[in-house]
C-alpha cells in the first residue's frame, strides 16, 4: 500500500514523491539505469531496450527492477499496489510484452513526456507472469508526471488499458483511480482555516480553534482515506522556495500517511509499513529517498557520467543518523 503526489514548488519546478508501504522486506536502494539499456522480461524471450537513462529505487534480482524513479529527460513515475489489475494471458505479436512488474522501467526507458505517453504505450501488453521475489502476478497501476506539471495514472482491467489524467496529482491504491476521484464530492466542506460559530435555538456553538476547518479529514490507514488527506495536504501546503525546502516540505506532507509498524496488519499477519519515502526532482533530475530506519535521505543526482556507464549503478543505504546529545 502506498500514497503519491506531485508537488510544485515556488520557481515553478515540479517534484513526484510517495511512500513505499509493504509487508515483505524489499530492500530497495537507489539505482541508476544508463543510457541504451537491455531488461531481460519475464513476459518475453527478447526482453526490452531502452533508450533513456534514470535513477530510482530498486534491486538486482537476476536483473533490475525499479518501483518509482525519474529519467534524464524529467519524466518521473511511481507503481504502486492496485488489487483490481487484470493483465493479459498471453503475449502477443508484434507488441511490447512486458510484466507488471517491469512497465516502470519501460516507462522511464523510453517515454520522455506525458505528451506522447499515450502514443507510445499503445502498442504495450502487460502480460500476467509472476515477479520472482513475491512469486506473484505484481497487482500494479502506475502515477507517471513529467516536468511541465501534466500527471496521468496508468490502470488495466478487464476491459483493457486505461490512461487517465491526473487533475489532483494524488494516487494512492484500491479502488480505481476514477472512484478516488468522485470520493473527493464527499469532502468539499474541508478548509485550512476555522469554521464559523454556529447558532443552535439559544446556543451558540464555537469552533475549539484553529483546524476546525479539517474535521471530518479521515485520519485512518486505508487506500480511500489516504488519498483523502493527502489531496488535501497537496491543495493546502505552501510552496517551497527551492529543491532542498521542497524535499524538506514534501518529508513533513507525507508524514501525514507514513504507516509505522505495529499499527496495520494484514489478514496474513504481516505487518504494513512504511520502507521508504521517494522523492523524484524532475526539473534536474534527481532522486532522493529516506529509509524507514534511518530518516537521512540519500541524493542521486543524474551526472552524463552514470548515464554513459555501460552497467547500473547501485548506491547501497549506510545509515548515518547522529543524535545531538546536549549536556550542561
Amino acid at each position: 500500500m502506498c500514497t503519491s503526489l506531485t508537488y510544485e514548488d515556488y520557481k515553478g519546478d515540479w517534484y513526484l514523491a510517495r511512500t513505499m508501504d509493504f509487508g515483505f522486506n524489499l530492500d530497495g536502494r537507489p539505482v541508476v539505469i544508463p543510457r541504451n539499456y537491455h531488461f531481460d522480461s519475464d513476459a518475453s524471450a527478447n526482453g526490452f531496450d531502452t533508450k533513456f537513462g534514470f535513477t530510482g529505487a530498486g534491486r538486482n534480482l537476476n536483473g533490475y527492477i525499479l518501483v518509482d524513479g525519474v529519467n534524464e529527460k524529467g519524466l518521473s513515475a511511481a507503481a504502486l499496489y492496485f488489487t483490481e489489475s487484470v493483465y493479459a494471458e498471453e503475449a502477443k505479436a508484434e507488441s511490447v510484452n512486458i510484466a507488471s512488474h517491469e512497465v516502470l522501467m519501460w516507462l522511464l526507458g523510453n517515454v520522455a513526456s506525458i505528451a506522447e505517453l499515450r502514443a507510445k504505450f499503445a502498442n504495450v501488453n502487460i502480460v500476467a507472469v509472476p515477479n520472482s521475489l513475491l512469486q506473484i502476478v505484481v497487482p500494479l497501476h502506475w502515477i507517471v508526471a513529467d516536468k511541465t506539471g501534466k500527471s496521468c495514472v496508468i490502470e488495466q482491467q478487464a476491459d483493457g488499458i486505461k490512461i487517465t489524467d491526473n487533475p489532483v496529482g494524488v494516487m494512492a491504491n484500491s479502488p480505481e483511480f476514477d472512484w478516488h476521484l468522485k470520493n473527493l464530492n464527499n469532502y468539499v466542506q474541508l478548509n485550512p482555516g476555522l469554521h464559523e460559530n454556529k447558532p443552535y435555538g439559544k446556543f451558540t456553538a464555537n469552533g475549539f480553534g484553529a483546524g476546525t476547518g479539517a474535521l471530518g479529514l479521515p485520519g485512518d490507514y486505508t487506500s480511500v482515506s489516504r488519498f483523502i488527506r493527502m489531496a488535501f495536504m497537496r491543495q493546502h501546503a505552501e510552496k517551497a522556495q527551492d529543491s532542498s525546502s521542497s524535499i524538506n516540505a514534501l518529508s513533513h506532507i507525507l508524514n501525514s500517511v507514513e504507516i509505522p509498524k505495529g499499527v496495520k496488519i494484514q489478514a496474513d499477519g504481516d505487518v504494513d509499513y512504511t520502507q521508504y519515502r521517494g522523492y523524484m526532482e524532475m526539473a534536474t533530475p534527481t532522486y532522493y529517498m529516506q529509509p524507514y530506519d534511518d530518516q537521512t535521505i540519500t541524493k542521486v543526482v543524474l551526472t552524463e557520467a552514470l548515464l554513459t556507464k555501460k552497467e547500473a549503478t547501485e548506491f547501497p543505504l549506510k545509515p548515518t543518523q547522529q543524535f545531538n546529545t546536549v549536556t550542561e
